[in-house]
C-alpha cells in the first residue's frame, strides 16, 4: 500500500468526490464582529446624540450578538472583537439613554420654561445674563 507524502493527506481521507484530497476549509465570516466593533465606536464617540448613541449602540449590540453567535458555531474567528463590539454599543446605549431623559427633563421643566420666556423678551446683553443667572439659581434650589 503506498501512502501519500504530499502533505495533503491520506488517499482514503474524504475530500471532494474521493479525490483523497482534503476538503476545503470553509471561509471564516466576521463580518459581524467587525461591524459591531466599528459601530460600538463609533457609539461611544457620539453617545451624547440620539443616532450616534441610541441608534449606531443598537446596531452595534445586535451585530455584536450575532458575531459572538457565529463565533460559537465555528463560522468565524473574531468572536472577542463582537463581544467588544456589544459591549461597547451597550454602555453607549445606556449611557445615551440617561442623557435623552435628563435633557427631556430639563427641557420639560417650568425653569426651562421661564428661562426661555426671560430669553425671548431679553433687550440687551445685560438681561440675557440676568436671564442665565436667575435659571442657574432656578435649578440650583
Amino acid at each position: 500500500m503506498a501512502s501519500s507524502t504530499s502533505g495533503w493527506g491520506d488517499p482514503g481521507q474524504a475530500g471532494p468526490a474521493g479525490t483523497g484530497y482534503p476538503a476545503p476549509a470553509q471561509a471564516q465570516r466576521n463580518g459581524f464582529g467587525i461591524a459591531a466593533l466599528v459601530l460600538g465606536i463609533l457609539a461611544a464617540l457620539f453617545f451624547w446624540t440620539i443616532v450616534g448613541g441610541l441608534v449606531l449602540g443598537l446596531l452595534a449590540v445586535v451585530f455584536g450578538i450575532l458575531g459572538y453567535r457565529r463565533k460559537s458555531r465555528g463560522e468565524a474567528t473574531n468572536g472577542g472583537m463582537a463581544l467588544a463590539g456589544a459591549i461597547l454599543g451597550g454602555l453607549a446605549l445606556a449611557v445615551s439613554a440617561v442623557v435623552l431623559v435628563a435633557g427631556a427633563s430639563i427641557l420639560g421643566s417650568e425653569e426651562f420654561g421661564s428661562y426661555a420666556d426671560c430669553m425671548q423678551n431679553a433687550k440687551s446683553t445685560a438681561e440675557q445674563q440676568q436671564c442665565q443667572r436667575d435659571f442657574s439659581d432656578a435649578v440650583n434650589r
